[in-house]
């Protein structure tokens, strides 16, 4: 179970994952042992399950951001397995949902340029033996960034 020092231990981590013990214990109010003891068993019951960097897409070029869904003409195990390996093998594809509704999947990927979506669509995603259409969505404007989950 998670304490209320817990649950603002990881919110500060979502903030800043570079904070020290010595700084996580000035906020948190406790030791830098006891705040190093407890980031370091919120790790290994897997509460946190990494640390990143967040890029800034268009300094690395990458200008379009959109969000692609699949509709499948077929379902069964084996093409749902093959279609997640082929969206494992593009680094396009930064986040994939398997989804209810309308679509089987959602998409979220960035792409230097118009030409380069236009490529993933056609040439890797639609060939796919499964993939009955796409329908992709480019976004305009990004009002708010991914953010931390709520504690």
């Amino acid at each position: 179970m998670l304490d209320a020092i817990d649950t603002r231990l990881l919110a500060a981590l979502q903030k800043d994952a570079h904070l020290t013990s010595q700084q996580l214990s000035e906020q948190l109010n406790l030791s830098a042992s006891q705040a190093g003891r407890r980031r370091q068993r919120l790790e290994a019951e897997g509460y946190i399950e990494g640390y990143t960097a967040r890029l800034n897409p268009s300094r690395l070029g990458l200008a379009v951001q959109g969000f692609v869904q699949v509709h499948l003409s077929t379902h069964g195990p084996e093409h749902s397995t093959s279609f997640a390996r082929l969206v494992k093998t593009q680094p396009q594809i930064t986040s994939a949902w398997t989804m209810t509704g309308d679509a089987d999947y959602l998409l979220r990927v960035y792409c230097a340029d118009l030409g380069a979506l236009h490529q993933l669509i056609h040439d890797v995603l639609l060939p796919h033996v499964a993939v009955a259409r796409v329908h992709s969505q480019i976004v305009m404007d990004q009002l708010k960034r991914d953010s931390p989950l709520p504690t």
